[in-house]
Order: C-alpha cells, then structure tokens, then sequence
C-alpha cells in the first residue's frame, strides 16, 4: 500500500483575465484529468528537449495538417531552429507548394462529395480544395523548378528537393523556405505518394533525372550516428512516424518521445502504437521519458507552442 501513500490531490483549473497560454499549461498538469494532463507532460518533455543541446530532435508528421492553418506553427517552429530534422510525406511539399500562390477554403465534413467532384472541388476533412489550387498551380510551377534544377544535377535527395523548392518559392509564409534558409533537412521516405513526386516521375520520362532515396538514408545515418540523444515530436503515424523510430534503433532507441494521435492500439496500427510497443522494439529507449496525447494536432500544436514560447 505503500504506493498509494503522498498522492497528490486534484486541483481545479481557474482561468482569470491574465492567464496565460504556459499558465494554463500547467494548471491542466495539475487537474490531473485525462488528455490535458498528457498534453502538460508533452509540453515539459517538448521543453527539455529543445533546451537541452545535446538533442538531435526529430519531428515527423502527416501532410494534412498543413492544409490547414497548422501550417503556421510548423513555419514557425522551423523559423526558430526548435527541431534539427523533419521526416514528412509528399503531401507536405504539395500542401506548402500550393498555398504559395493559391487560396485553400473553408469547408464541411457534411457535404455532397459527388457534387464537389463535378464542381472540380477536392475535400480534404473539412477543408475545400479547388483543382486550380492544388494539382494545376503544382503541375505549373513544377515543370518550371525542375527544369532549373536538372541544369545543375541528374541527381536529387529528397532533402535537396525541399531545399531547392524553398529557395525558388522564397515566400516567408512557407515551412520548405525556413528549412532551406536554416538548413534544417526535410526527409521525405514516400517521395513519389503526392503531386510534386508525380511531376518527378513526368519529368523523369523526358529528362536524365531522378531522385536518390539512398542519399536520404546515409543522411539520416550520418545524424543517428554522431547524435548524443535524440527526441521526437511524432504526429499521426505512417511513414513518416516509422522512418523515424526505426533510425533510432541504431542509437538505442529515442531518449524522450511524444506522440499526438487519436487513432486506437487495438487494430495493430503503426499509427495507434504507443510508446511502449517501440520500447518493445529498441525503437525508444527503455528508460526514455515518454507521452501519448491523444488529441488533434489542429488543437494541440498551437497550445503547445504558445507555451514553449512563453517559456523560452
């Protein structure tokens, strides 16, 4: 019994006038109640993380969060150099590419999706996306950039990509131009699943061009390699929550980990594991300091780093 000796008691959250976003942070730690609790550990872990320099940190996450105003704090976060690697999927340089230039509207989850489709409007949850402003305005300006890189190489990484877009893109509102300015790698394993990698293979049928998958991992290699410890802010799952613990397994696994999803363990998903079934792996470390924060990233994100900022 004596585990259950000194606990601490549950205590309410008060919002005044002046309360800020850290404030509430931690007042959620101290409500003791289910996802805010989580989401409190998350922020003090994320904390350490980017404090401590002798973290190689990680952040991974899906491309449809960058449909939406989300967008705006990953741009930050790679502004301010909090992460030194991002691991995404081809959505994301789509998504980035687009809204350079194009409008994304808002939308419903409860609509005709045949009458969309005859109107050329694609649905993305509830977010509208015209053909004009996604797979035209890509295809365009594609065709442009690629044919100015291929003058100086045959051959790409997929990092050396997202560099590339960001220098030509040259728009401040854009997370591939905060990653090229601050050189901070862009891996993206499934380069080939969205509409910048089909331009890729378009250009490929005409043109000597391709790109070098294996240069991504010899990067990813080289960081795992020579890193003291490693964090990772994992958003959702698939490929890009993969291709990150699985690097790490060849330091001993990650040292501390954050997970946001709201999708269930019980279905064996690689997007619904938890911690502890990488730990079962090498893929985070046994002794790591871990969360799960089963919540939207759309809602999460922003709180998270409105009081990372504040106490930064």
């Amino acid at each position: 019994m004596k585990k259950f000796q000194n606990l601490k008691p549950i205590k309410d959250i008060k919002i005044k006038r002046k309360t800020s976003v850290n404030d509430l942070v931690k007042q959620m730690y101290k409500s003791g109640g289910f996802t805010a609790k989580n989401l409190a550990i998350g922020v003090d872990i994320l904390g350490k993380m980017i404090k401590d320099k002798n973290f190689l940190n990680f952040l991974s996450f899906p491309a449809c969060i960058i449909a939406t105003g989300t967008r705006g704090i990953i741009k930050e976060i790679v502004k301010r150099k909090l992460f030194d690697v991002l691991i995404t999927t081809c959505g994301t340089l789509d998504h980035d590419l687009a809204r350079v230039w194009k409008d994304y509207y808002h939308g419903s989850f409860f609509v005709d999706d045949r009458e969309l489709h005859k109107k050329g409007i694609n649905r993305l949850g509830n977010i509208f996306i015209p053909n004009e402003s996604y797979g035209l305005i890509i295809e365009e300006k594609m065709k442009i950039f690629l044919e100015e890189i291929h003058k100086e190489k045959n051959e790409i990484s997929s990092y050396e990509l997202a560099w590339e877009i960001g220098k030509k893109i040259n728009d401040k509102n854009s997370i591939l131009y905060w990653c090229y300015k601050n050189k901070i790698p862009v891996v993206i394993p499934g380069i080939t699943d969205g509409a910048v990698g089909y331009q890729i293979w378009q250009y490929s049928q005409d043109h000597n061009f391709k790109v070098d998958m294996l240069k991504d991992e010899q990067l990813m290699s080289d960081l795992i390699w020579n890193a003291k410890k490693t964090g990772a802010l994992i958003i959702g799952g698939g490929i890009s929550k993969h291709h990150t613990i699985w690097w790490n397994q060849f330091k001993n696994g990650l040292d501390y980990a954050i997970y946001i999803t709201t999708a269930v363990e019980w279905d064996g998903s690689l997007s619904g594991a938890r911690p502890r079934e990488a730990i079962s792996w090498g893929k985070i470390n046994e002794k790591a300091k871990h969360v799960t924060i089963e919540e939207d990233a759309t809602v999460a994100l922003p709180i998270m780093f409105a009081a990372i900022l504040e106490r930064l």
